[in-house]
């Protein structure tokens, strides 16, 4: 439904699942599985998938807490947005990358949930995209807040919880477990 009218295809966003970003995330292995069958129906199915790295003081472009996790290898000629901010479209070249691609509907995983997956969710639904978030393929970590924990399984939850059945004008956010992605 999107608000792109000239536009029809989707793709797979696969956000910061980066060596330091998940280190020490909630279900990890699990996560990163899922991405990777994810990534693997995708390219069977014809879906674009772009990848997006998180870059900062902490984190900087080529290091070793940069890369992508092991587990997870881009093809050549597969999209790669180099970012600095929560969101993935903030002052990247995100929005260009899925024009050229023809996608109004984006699929999307990776990390962190509360922070880069919640932000780029948002704002591809301000800007008029259809989004699909993978229920059991983001992850996060646990945090300190207000002298307590916040756990990572909550903040996934509350995710999946508020963005369920989530509608703007003429787009909307579903939320599909990584087994029903591209279907059944």
């Amino acid at each position: 439904m999107s608000l792109f009218s000239e536009r029809s295809g989707k793709a797979l966003l696969v956000i910061d699942v980066q060596v330091d970003v998940v280190a020490d995330a909630h279900e990890r292995g699990t996560v990163v599985d899922n991405i990777n069958s994810l990534v693997e129906k995708a390219r069977h199915s014809d879906v674009p998938v772009v990848w997006v790295q998180h870059n900062d003081a902490w984190m900087t472009i080529g290091s070793p807490e940069w890369q992508l996790v092991p587990e997870l290898e881009p093809l050549p000629g597969e999209p790669l947005v180099n970012k600095q901010y929560r969101s993935s479209f903030e002052s990247t070249e995100l929005e260009s990358v899925l024009a050229d691609l023809d996608v109004a509907q984006l699929i999307v995983t990776g990390a962190q949930t509360n922070n880069c997956i919640r932000h780029t969710i948002h704002a591809a639904l301000e800007r008029g995209y259809d989004v699909t978030l993978v229920e059991d393929a983001h992850t996060t970590s646990d945090f300190e807040w207000d002298n307590g924990i916040v756990t990572a399984a909550s903040i996934i939850d509350e995710q999946n919880a508020s963005l369920q059945q989530y509608e703007l004008p003429g787009r909307t956010c579903t939320i599909v477990p990584a087994a029903e992605a591209f279907g059944s």
